[in-house]
Order: C-alpha cells, then sequence, then structure tokens
C-alpha cells in the first residue's frame, strides 16, 4: 500500500515503471504531434477554436500555446519549449523532438534494468561533450547583410512558404540594419520594431516602411491628405477641455459669471494652440516645408478647425508606444508642454499621408533622414495568413538579432547533430562503467533532427543516417541534408545556418527535462477536489 494513501485515500498514483511508461508515453506523444512539422519540408497543422477560428501554422510554439494540452507530463514539455522560443525565437519543435528521444531511447536501457540514476548522469557528461562539440563547430561572422540573410533566410523557410520567406528575410534583415547601432556591437532593441497589420491585397506585398505607420488617421475633412517636407511635432498635450483632478465645485450669482468662466476655459486652449500655430508660422512661413502635430492625448473639434485653416495635419490619441517611435523615426522631442516650443524640437519627416482602406484610416510617415525605428507593413488576404507572417517574422527578427549578439553561427541542416553523435560515439570508449550506455543513448536520440528531416523530405531515414554519419567521419568540414536530393552536402556552401544560441539552449533544456522526468517515480494526484465527495 502506497504511503499516500494513508495521508489521503481517495489520491490516484502510479508507481516506478507505470510512472515512467507515463511520463514517456506523454513525451511520445507529443513528439508525434510535432514531427511532421520540422524543417522547411514540414507540412502544416490546422488549428480551429472552440468559437470556429482558424490558424493553420507550422510553428512549433503557436501550436504549444494554442493546443489544449490535458496531460501533465506534455505540458510540462510543451511550456519547457515555450520558454525556449520566448528566451531565443526558435527551437520549439527540435526541444519537442529531442525529449522525446532521449527519454525513447533511455526506455530501451531503463527496460533492461538499468538504473535510472546512472542514465541521468550519463546524460550530463553527454550533455557537456556534445556543448564541447557545439563551441568547437561554430563559425564566427562578420555582421554583414549577407550573413543576416543568410540565417533569416532558414529560419523563415521552416515557417512559411520558400516566395514569401525570400521577401521577409530582405524585410527583416533591412529593418534591423536600418535600426541597428552604427558599429553593429550592440544587439537591437526590437520593440523599435512596430508590425502593423492591414488586411488587404496578397501576402507577398508585405513591406518595409523606413518609418512610421499609425492605424488612425486626422479628424477633420478639411486638413491635407498628403504633406511634403513636413515638420513634426510630437506632443503628450491635452487641447480639449478636461474636468479638474481634484473634485471641485463652483458657485456662480450670474449667468455672465458662467460665461466668463466658460470663455476661460476655452482662452486656456486657445492659447496652447496658438503657440503651436504661431511656430509653423516661424518655421513654414516662406519655405516649402509644411507642419504636423501629432499628440497622445486629445483635440477637440474647435481646435481642430483652427488647426486645419493653418494647413496642419493634426492626429490625435496616437499610441504611447508610437511617441518613443516617432522621436527615434524622426527625430526631435516628445514634448508635454507648449510653454517653450523651439525649432530644435521638431522632428523632420520627407513625406506624410493618409492611406484609407475601407473605414480603416492609416497615416504614413515616410523618408525620415536617419530612423532608429521602423514599420513592417503585413498584408494578406485573410486574418490567419497575416496571423501566420506575424508569427514568421517576430522569429526572423529574433534569429537575426540572436546572431548580432553572438556573432557566431553553426553550420544547419542536422550538420551539427551528425557530427555530435559521431564525437559521442568516440567519447563513449573514454567513460568507464555503464555511463556509456547513456551517452550512446544521448548520441542516437541526436540523430532524430536528421531522420525526421529527411522523412518530411520524402527520403529514407536509415539510408540518409548511414550518408551522413559515414561523409562526416570522412570531412573535415561539417555535413548535412540536401532536402532537394536526398545527399549529403556542406551547409556552409548552400548559406545554411542556425543560430548559436539557440543549439546550446536546447542542448542545456533537453537534457535537464529528459532527466527530472526519469527521476520521476511516482504520480500523484492528491490535491484538495480527491477529498471532496
Amino acid at each position: 500500500m502506497a504511503s499516500i494513501s494513508l495521508l489521503n485515500p481517495k489520491a490516484e498514483f502510479a508507481r516506478a515503471s507505470q510512472a515512467l511508461a507515463i511520463n514517456i508515453s506523454a513525451a511520445k506523444g507529443l513528439q508525434d504531434v510535432m514531427r511532421s512539422n520540422l524543417g522547411p519540408k514540414g507540412t502544416v497543422k490546422m488549428l480551429v477554436s472552440g468559437a470556429g477560428d482558424i490558424k493553420i501554422t507550422k510553428d512549433g510554439n503557436v501550436l504549444l500555446h494554442e493546443m489544449q494540452i490535458q496531460h501533465p507530463t506534455a505540458s510540462m514539455i510543451a511550456r519547457a519549449s515555450t520558454a525556449q522560443d520566448d528566451s531565443t525565437g526558435d527551437g520549439t519543435t527540435t526541444t519537442v523532438m529531442l525529449i522525446g528521444e532521449l527519454l525513447k531511447q533511455a526506455d530501451i536501457y531503463l527496460s533492461e534494468g538499468l538504473h535510472p540514476r546512472i542514465m541521468t548522469d550519463g546524460f550530463e557528461k553527454a550533455r557537456d561533450k556534445a556543448l564541447e562539440v557545439l563551441d568547437k563547430v561554430k563559425v564566427p561572422v562578420e555582421i554583414n547583410k549577407k550573413n543576416l540573410v543568410e540565417v533569416a533566410n532558414t529560419s523563415l523557410k521552416t515557417k512559411v512558404h520558400p516566395a514569401l520567406a525570400d521577401l521577409l528575410t530582405d524585410v527583416c534583415v533591412n529593418a534591423v540594419l536600418t535600426i541597428a547601432s552604427a558599429d553593429k556591437t550592440k544587439p537591437v532593441d526590437l520593440h523599435m520594431v512596430e508590425l502593423m497589420e492591414m488586411q488587404h491585397k496578397s501576402d507577398t506585398d508585405t513591406q518595409l516602411v523606413r518609418g512610421l505607420v499609425m492605424d488612425h488617421g486626422a479628424r477633420h475633412p478639411d486638413m491635407p491628405k498628403r504633406l511634403e517636407n513636413a515638420y513634426i511635432l510630437t506632443a503628450n498635450v491635452s487641447l480639449e477641455y478636461e474636468k479638474a483632478e481634484v473634485n471641485s465645485g463652483f458657485f456662480y450669482k450670474t449667468a455672465e459669471e458662467r460665461e466668463a468662466f466658460v470663455r476661460a476655459e476655452r482662452e486656456f486652449i486657445d492659447q496652447r494652440v496658438k503657440k503651436v500655430i504661431e511656430l509653423k508660422r516661424s518655421v513654414c512661413d516662406g519655405t516649402d516645408k509644411t507642419f504636423v502635430l501629432i499628440n497622445q492625448k486629445g483635440i477637440d473639434p474647435i481646435s481642430l478647425d483652427a488647426l486645419a485653416k493653418e494647413g496642419i495635419l493634426a492626429l490625435r490619441r496616437a499610441k504611447r508606444r508610437n511617441m518613443e517611435r516617432l522621436a527615434l523615426a524622426c527625430g526631435g522631442t516628445a514634448m508635454n508642454s507648449f510653454d517653450d516650443l523651439q525649432e530644435e524640437h521638431l522632428g523632420y519627416a520627407g513625406v506624410v499621408y493618409e492611406h484609407v482602406l475601407g473605414e480603416n484610416k492609416y497615416t504614413f510617415v515616410e523618408d525620415c533622414k536617419n530612423p532608429l525605428s521602423v514599420t513592417i507593413l503585413i498584408k494578406g488576404p485573410n486574418k490567419h495568413t497575416i496571423t501566420q507572417i506575424k508569427d514568421a517574422i517576430r522569429d526572423g527578427l529574433r534569429a537575426i538579432n540572436n546572431t548580432i549578439a553572438d556573432k557566431a553561427l553553426v553550420p544547419g541542416a542536422g550538420a551539427f547533430e551528425v557530427r555530435a553523435y559521431n564525437e559521442l560515439v568516440a567519447f563513449k570508449d573514454t567513460i568507464k562503467g555503464k555511463s556509456r550506455l547513456a551517452v550512446q543513448a544521448f548520441a542516437d536520440a541526436l540523430l532524430v533532427i536528421p531522420k525526421t528531416l529527411a522523412v518530411n523530405s520524402g527520403y529514407d531515414a536509415q539510408d540518409t543516417i548511414v550518408k551522413l554519419t559515414v561523409e562526416d567521419r570522412l570531412s573535415p568540414e561539417l555535413v548535412g541534408l540536401d532536402l532537394a536530393t536526398g545527399e549529403p552536402m556542406k551547409p556552409v556552401d548552400l548559406g545554411v545556418y542556425d543560430n548559436y544560441i539557440v543549439k546550446k539552449q536546447i542542448l542545456n533544456s533537453c537534457s535537464i527535462i529528459a532527466s527530472n522526468l526519469l527521476l520521476v517515480d511516482e504520480v500523484m494526484r492528491a490535491g484538495m477536489t480527491s477529498l471532496k465527495g
């Protein structure tokens, strides 16, 4: 009788081999779901929500977030994989595959009586050796457009179809290079890349705007729709009557007093508008320059009318995040008061225009001199296409940013896994005792990546692995799988690269989670709900 039964007679539990079987079958189940997504030739999944919304994706992170996973072990693996995506932007499917395969390989030896603790000790030795191999095979790279295009393309081709991946690669690389520091030594703040959705035309019309796109337009019919050589004033100043923050009341004896009070309120706002108009006249009169006011707070109809008469394009209630981006894209300073307005507080944009799409208005701020913030305008015929592109762009941007941070890449197409397999098989002979069996299991598990890439591309797994492992032993350079021919190839020659940080994170997290699951000898469901009834 289990000890837990004495404490809680209604608790459910699974002991030793049964607990292990539960964990291994959960990992295998999740692995089987994700297996067909891996690589550029992977298939896509259609997710249908309870409300009937459709999502078509092969991005492991999206799948694991959206799937309703009930099993506690599978849920734990899914959380570890999504944490991998949160920190590095890639490698979710690989993480699930490798954890599943490590448990599957371990199961073979455990069923023959090997103790789980020996297995986990061997996994640790194998992981340390694999990380050594990773450091040995990483390729230091210069941060230039060619190298960034190669790594972004490898990442994006696993998310969307090739023609779109090529377009998005250019968009992502140009976006990061535009906002990167001049010496490209610091990782980029990706929050300075705004992703704006526009349900319009086709997915290949997605474009990079070197400036800002806002999802609202001017609120006055007489305001200009297009301005060139525009000064941009970004402000967070209320141009409408606001109630006092203190809850106050007024008594007046006559109607004249009330009117005087209303006039004073109006004059308070008019003075602010007058300061903007005076600044516009001082910088624009006698030149071809124009003037745009983008305000985070409200602008009332009377103020809008006064600004429109002066030919000023005024936008109200702009999003707070756009104020920071505007200052970075156009220059200038975001103002919280109009008391001391000077020309140096203004930004500049070559062209500002309004685009109307159905009932929605968009304002484009383009041709900025030295933009440190850009917008990627995502277009697509329907919502699920736009969502798919948005997820892909996020991963592409992270892949580029990781490369700038690491200044190194790892050859892709399963090349690292094949080299690590051969090195671990040789390393196994230097280990005494039963731990060497765990090292062999770890090496065999790594081959799940090239095997799955081959199967998803329509080639025979065993045949491919034999070719790759033999070729890798003979070649000093890393050898990966050419998905077009099914033959071994050199990823460096074809520009197929993975991120160093992604591989490092995968090796660390997979071995830790697999080890933890192997050491579980009892699964108990004994919460408060089991005591009821």
